[in-house]
């Protein structure tokens, strides 16, 4: 399983209450969702994402609240991908149990730029910057982990269990 897209970059801390603000929570919708990701910290964010893009951050992307609804608004988006050097727990955990691929890569968030093109190996956690021809070795997802997110989440990995 790969991703390949073009990078959009931030910093620290991207909270939750800038993946998608608080405002717009009245709607669970994800398409109505996508529309408002990133407003508050990168207004052109939904204008210029492509399908396949990849975001990179630094450290602890998505801490605040526990919302599904950060990780629901990136992935329709069109984000394949998030690279961090770290993400807080409950955004990692919603982003899998969602279908969202992230991958923490403290190299790889320091040597990506904004507008590199970049493709994720999941299999191997091979993070190759096309741009400047460099490589990182991020943290490969389990098979299990795999599986969730090629079912587009948790709960479609567990109604495919059961049939």
């Amino acid at each position: 399983m790969k991703a390949n897209g073009i990078v959009f970059k931030y910093g620290d801390n991207v909270d939750t209450d800038v993946i998608i603000p608080a405002r717009y929570l009245n709607s669970s919708d994800p398409a109505e969702l996508a529309t408002h990701c990133m407003e508050d910290i990168d207004k052109e964010f939904v204008k210029k994402v492509n399908k396949g893009d990849i975001i990179v951050a630094d450290k602890n992307f998505g801490c605040g609240s526990s919302r599904e609804h950060a990780p629901i608004a990136i992935k329709a988006a069109g984000v394949s991908c998030v690279i961090a050097e770290t993400f807080a727990r409950i955004f990692y955990r919603n982003a899998i149990n969602i279908g969202l691929p992230i991958i923490e890569c403290p190299e790889a968030a320091q040597g990506i730029e904004a507008g590199d093109e970049v493709e994720v190996d999941f299999d191997s956690g091979m993070i190759t910057n096309k741009t400047k021809g460099t490589s990182f070795k991020g943290q490969a997802f389990p098979e299990f982990m795999q599986k969730i997110i090629k079912a587009e989440g948790l709960v479609n990995y567990i109604n495919g269990q059961q049939k």
